[in-house]
């Protein structure tokens, strides 16, 4: 066993830890054993001495994330069996071998146990995306382990930390391939194709997290002239089209997600019913003369963290508003929030607040979340990131 660095509660502070949440804040540590570096793995003890949890130590508000409530030499059998425990539960969801649909979130951080770690699948690819100096560190643990778990089935690893990296502790680092080379490829997600590239798109390449909402979005489309605002590659455009939807404007501020959104089109032969516009979707709701059926509303989140949340729900609002006064009499509108510091209560004020400035009767038909991949542990209710509501607007 390794001679970690130990990490000492105050009084009374370690029940959070007793009801496995997997952070440890500033406030609660009263004195640190030894001289943890950014990410080196600690170990957390109550005020009484009794092991609590081991994790990766950081600056910040968020001292310590915690991946284990075991004792544990952190060796690449620990690693291993994590993964290994991840893949089990994604094949008990129907996602491993399935001839529908190979893309899907093998770790979703927390989720997972793994805060700071996120394993998109696409196909044949393993796409890693570190948010954590800890998780970083670890990365020939997590080539290992998925060269074990998925053999010959895996040709290539791509680690796309850059950007979070940055963000989260400004290391510069630079994207790159840790086994194999292969830098986009066509995969398929209930059947519709999409081209998804992890060099160079969004996130890991693509949003995961909507796969069952669009499914449901499909459901509603036959016959249907659409709307979807900050499309990106066109996901829930596709699955419109695939459920016979009439026609589809897909809207992004982006060009290169146009490019994406039009290769899809013309992967799933549907270029006769799709348009894209590179402009920024409030523009376009807002200049916009035409009348639809169903308005999709995904916005990447507009409040990081809660000194935003105020200038955020003003957007939230101004942009539901907008949305309402698009959707025919009847139909229906598609509103989302991935903000994680807009809970699901006040994601549905705000949406409430658009409703009652646009002047419409609003049902709620659906209340909606990420797909079972994107898992939420119940200790760590945070995780529930993505909010969205179905709406029919009379």
């Amino acid at each position: 066993m390794k001679n970690y660095a130990k990490v000492i509660l105050q009084p009374k502070k370690d029940r959070s830890l007793r009801l496995f949440h997997p952070w440890v804040f500033s406030g609660a540590i009263a004195k640190v054993i030894g001289d943890p570096k950014e990410g080196e793995i600690v170990e957390v003890f109550s005020n009484e001495n009794e092991y609590m949890a081991t994790g990766h130590f950081h600056e910040g508000s968020i001292k310590v994330r915690l991946f284990s409530f075991i004792e544990t030499d952190c060796g690449e059998e620990f690693w291993y069996s994590k993964f290994r425990k991840a893949y089990d539960n994604r094949e008990r969801l129907g996602l491993i071998g399935n001839t529908s649909t190979n893309i899907y979130r093998l770790i979703h951080a927390e989720g997972d146990g793994l805060p700071g770690l996120i394993i998109d699948i696409y196909g044949s690819v393993a796409v890693i995306q570190t948010h954590t100096v800890g998780m970083h560190e670890q990365k020939n643990h997590f080539v290992s382990a998925l060269k074990k778990i998925y053999g010959t089935a895996l040709e290539a690893i791509f680690d796309k930390s850059s950007e979070t990296m940055s963000k989260q502790n400004s290391m510069q680092m630079e994207n790159s391939f840790l086994y194999g080379s292969q830098s986009e490829s066509e995969v398929f997600e209930n059947d519709v194709k999409f081209y998804v590239n992890w060099v160079e798109g969004q996130k890991t390449g693509f949003f995961i997290d909507q796969r069952e909402n669009r499914k449901l979005l499909a459901q509603y489309s036959h016959g249907k002239k659409i709307l979807n605002t900050f499309s990106y590659s066109g996901g829930f455009s596709m699955y419109a089209l695939a459920g016979g939807a009439s026609e589809v404007h897909s809207v992004d501020s982006s060009k290169k997600a146009g490019e994406l959104a039009v290769r899809n089109a013309e992967l799933n032969a549907v270029t006769n019913r799709h348009k894209f516009h590179a402009m920024d979707a409030f523009d376009f709701l807002k200049s916009t003369k035409d009348q639809y059926d169903i308005v999709i509303l995904d916005p990447p989140a507009f409040a990081k963290h809660l000194s935003s949340v105020d200038k955020a729900m003003v957007g939230y609002r101004n942009l539901n508003t907008e949305g309402f006064n698009k959707v025919k009499p009847g139909g229906l509108l598609f509103t989302f929030s991935c903000s994680q510091v807009i809970d699901k209560i006040l994601f549905r004020k705000i949406v409430f607040q658009a409703a009652a400035q646009s002047k419409r009767n609003v049902r709620i038909l659906y209340q909606l979340t990420q797909g079972p991949d994107h898992a939420i542990s119940i200790y760590h209710p945070e995780g529930e990131y993505l909010k969205g509501l179905v709406l029919q607007v009379d």
